[in-house]
């Protein structure tokens, strides 16, 4: 029983500490970890992954916020997308073919993953500054983050809001039907699609899920799946993950933090490809 419980706070300080630095949530971690490794039932592990998602929140926005690094208006300004998007998913499940879905979002993710790799191999000259967005000014989207690589301020412009708003319906939408996590998608929405920089995308992504997941951690909670013994040392090691995870990510140059969001970011794109052909995992 001890060993059981040191396990589930080392996968937890685990799944925090990557949590933070890519504002994925760490449920990619925990999940299979669970499942597969422990044995634990899908139910109790997805369950466990809702509470996941709100300590590594609750940990690294704390700090984020302290340090200025999130953007509090992008935040619940696409809260709103993400929230509408999640609650007509959940209306409308049974409706729509869920392969048809897994495979678009996969294929999704798997375009980003090039778009990402193929920016990083451009020369400094070749990349466009991001035009400016009647939308952002208008919202005061725009921001400035104190970046602890390079010891500089970073101002930045938010662009093309219509289009990161619609793909945060989207991905709010893929999470009511398919009861996914959206972390992935946030953070595309915010740095591929809106050009903001990626640390501010991640830092804003993480606060933006616990609100998430908050809602549907009372489902799990009264049908009986969000089982104590599994949650809090998972909670207790996330929490403590997430606070070094937020912390290492602000050291941590743009580029060392986009090599480790690919391959992240590949591998869930390749698992939903492989779920929308029908292949099981």
């Amino acid at each position: 029983m001890v060993e059981q419980l040191l396990i589930l706070m080392l996968v937890g300080i685990l799944a925090g500490i990557l949590g933070a630095l890519l504002g994925l949530g760490g449920g990619i971690i925990v999940t299979p970890v669970l499942t597969v490794l422990m044995g634990y039932p899908i139910q109790y592990a997805i369950a466990a992954s809702v509470v996941v998602v709100i300590a590594t929140s609750s940990g690294a926005t704390i700090a984020y916020l302290k340090d200025e690094m999130l953007n509090l208006r992008v935040a619940m300004f696409l809260e709103i997308a993400t929230t509408v998007g999640a609650i007509l998913g959940a209306v409308i499940t049974g409706l729509v073919n869920g392969q048809v879905l897994y495979f678009l979002f996969g294929a999704l993710l798997i375009f980003s993953v090039y778009n990402m790799i193929r920016k990083m191999l451009m020369k400094p000259e070749q990349i466009k500054e991001p035009v400016p967005d009647k939308y952002a000014e208008q919202l005061r989207l725009n921001g400035a983050y104190f970046d602890k690589a390079t010891q500089k301020e970073v101002e930045y412009k938010v662009t093309n809001v219509p289009g990161g708003f619609t793909m945060m319906f989207g991905a709010g939408l893929a999470s009511g039907l398919l009861g996914i996590g959206s972390g992935a998608f946030k953070v595309l929405a915010m740095d591929t699609i809106m050009k903001m920089p990626l640390k501010p995308s991640t830092a804003t992504s993480n606060l933006m899920m616990g609100v998430t997941a908050a809602a549907s951690a009372t489902v799990y909670f009264f049908n009986g799946s969000l089982q104590p013994q599994i949650a809090t040392p998972l909670a207790i090691g996330i929490l403590v993950g997430a606070t070094v995870g937020s912390r290492i990510m602000q050291y941590l140059p743009t580029k060392v933090l986009r090599w480790i969001f690919i391959p992240v970011i590949g591998y869930m794109g390749i698992q939903m490809l492989l779920k929308g052909f029908g292949v099981s995992i």
